[in-house]
């Protein structure tokens, strides 16, 4: 099967910046509401649905408040919320996706475009750097739950694209269209995962300097507060002095 890029540094990242609980939980929500609404609310029949679920379990967001964000889908409550995609170029002419819900399209594009100015780097049109990455959908599991050569063959099985083993756990990927039937094939085997969601999986990362890579991660951070961005993906790596030194 392929290698792998390495971007977990980015990803990871994104949880360290969600400190705060109440900010978290309304993204998850927001997520749920909009996959409920878009689909059927039985997370069984929408794969969607159960991905924003099984994020906010893993958030440990209150089951009373995963169940009151699919109600408001169901009774039509709250706000409607657009989903858009953002493409851009920060700092070191870095990649940028960034997937937003938003209840004001100017408001978000005026302040996502800010803080990609702000930054040195500049917002651009959609197409323009999501054609260096590959949507593709993600299935994680603690690396407790299998070992190597048993997870490698259970996602062979299950019509899986690549798998990758490592100290964090197991990463299966599956194209878009097999995605559902590989997630529900390796449930079925090794309970429910991680993490089950469609990503934009960087096609090769770039490493840059610490000076580049530190204005990097404030962009990151500056987009990932914001309350309309569910989502950033960036094809850049960072060195592990450098995370330690932003907080870890």
């Amino acid at each position: 099967m392929a290698g792998h890029s390495q971007f977990k540094n980015i990803m990871h990242r994104k949880g360290r910046q969600d400190a705060q609980k109440s900010k978290l939980f309304g993204k998850l929500a927001r997520e749920i509401t909009v996959a409920a609404k878009l689909g059927t609310p039985d997370p069984n029949m929408n794969p969607r649905l159960r991905a924003a679920i099984i994020a906010a379990r893993q958030e440990n967001m209150p089951k009373d408040n995963i169940e009151r964000a699919v109600k408001k889908a169901l009774g039509n409550e709250g706000e409607n919320y657009d989903e858009i995609r953002y493409e851009g170029y920060g700092p070191g002419g870095v990649a940028v996706i960034v997937e937003a819900l938003t209840d004001n399209r100017n408001r978000a594009a005026s302040d996502i475009r800010s803080f990609f100015t702000k930054s040195g780097g500049n917002l651009g049109e959609t197409g323009s750097v999501s054609f260096m990455f590959d949507r593709t959908g993600i299935i994680e599991y603690d690396r407790s739950v299998a070992s190597d050569d048993a997870m490698l063959d259970a996602a062979i099985e299950a019509g899986a694209d690549d798998v990758v083993s490592g100290e964090a756990g197991h990463e299966i990927y599956a194209s878009t269209e097999g995605y559902r039937d590989v997630a529900k094939a390796l449930e079925a085997k090794f309970g429910e995962p991680r993490k089950a969601a469609l990503i934009w999986k960087p096609q090769n990362t770039v490493a840059v300097d610490d000076e580049t890579g530190e204005k990097l991660l404030k962009l990151m951070d500056l987009l990932n507060e914001h309350d309309d961005v569910q989502h950033v993906y960036a094809n850049f790596e960072v060195s592990d002095a450098l995370v330690a030194k932003m907080g870890g």
